[in-house]
């Protein structure tokens, strides 16, 4: 009876484990829509252009280069920024006018003084295939030269948006012990030396450094919403004021498996986009989800002013 009573736990735990790895792996490839060419192994950016055309740039390793996609994935053009250098393009981004932004920031190591972020135009625009770019120079004022002590190792960057005249940059953390936390800093727009200007901090979780690190950002066309992409989740915030963009609501998405997601994009108000690169025969799409439609878990509720006035209403 013992052994038919352990065999029973053994093969229910397998069951619920079975379902769970199902029901996650269900939850990430019903959103697929292309497979990314294989060229783009370390697809680390995406953004729609003004006719609705996916881009994609490839981490460190690869040429200084943008791709368009087809509608099936594959590669219909490429553009060599000539001035450029790839030493670790982590994320693309793009302001109102169309102009692009390649982030060249990435710092595993902590030990990047100065980091890069090319301002190209619109790529409609770009009628052979070389363009030259921009060149946005920053560093961190708090990178001093000194030793960056293991709880301080926050200046490795993947993600960042356009608003304004600034562009505003979202921390990748490495501290020991993970803390959690993506800090914001502000730079110009413009070709220029910045010291970034640290401006907010927004805790994921602290689960596991490698499930809560943030590997890219975007902000819909509308700039009303921004999302932030881990390797399981898409953290969504909405009805925040100017750049106090973890002052509203906020609430997270749940992708399903671990994968490594590195970029992230909106093709309209209501549609997300996001890929991840391609590992065991895992991975390697580009994935659409439709906001109105898609499951939300909340994790914060602001406080807003008509709710405080019909609240004060009724208790009148």
């Amino acid at each position: 009876m013992l052994k038919k009573s352990i065999f029973s736990t053994i093969a229910l735990i397998f069951i619920i484990i079975t379902s769970f790895i199902g029901s996650s792996i269900y939850t990430l490839y019903s959103k697929k829509e292309i497979s990314v060419d294989p060229k783009l192994k370390e697809i680390s950016g995406i953004e729609f252009d003004k006719h609705k055309r996916l881009w994609a740039i490839n981490d460190s390793g690869d040429d200084p280069k943008l791709y368009r996609l087809n509608k099936d994935g594959s590669i219909a053009k490429e553009i060599l920024v000539t001035n450029a250098k790839n030493i670790d393009w982590e994320d693309m981004t793009q302001n109102k006018f169309g102009h692009f932004f390649l982030g060249d920031f990435g710092n595993n190591k902590n030990d990047r003084k100065w980091l890069t972020i090319y301002k190209i135009e619109n790529p409609i625009d770009i009628k052979t295939n070389t363009t030259e770019a921009e060149i946005i120079k920053f560093t961190y004022p708090e990178m001093d030269g000194t030793p960056i002590k293991p709880n301080n190792r926050n200046f490795d960057l993947e993600a960042f948006v356009a608003l304004g005249r600034h562009l505003y940059l979202f921390t990748k953390n490495r501290t020991e012990p993970f803390d959690g936390i993506t800090k914001v800093y502000k730079v110009g727009d413009h070709a220029a030396n910045f010291n970034a200007e640290l401006i907010d901090s927004f805790k994921t979780c602290t689960t596991m450094e490698k499930l809560c690190w943030i590997t890219s950002a975007a902000l819909s066309p509308d700039r009303k919403k921004l999302v932030l992409l881990d390797s399981t989740s898409i953290w969504l915030f909405e009805n925040f004021k100017g750049d106090k963009f973890f002052s509203g609501d906020v609430s997270r998405i749940d992708l399903g498996i671990v994968t490594q997601k590195e970029a992230i994009t909106f093709y309209d108000d209501n549609t997300i986009v996001f890929t991840d690169e391609e590992f065991n025969g895992i991975g390697g799409n580009a994935y659409f989800i439709k906001l109105d439609k898609a499951k939300k878990i909340v994790v914060k509720r602001a406080l807003h002013p008509e709710s405080s006035e019909k609240k004060q209403i009724q208790t009148k």
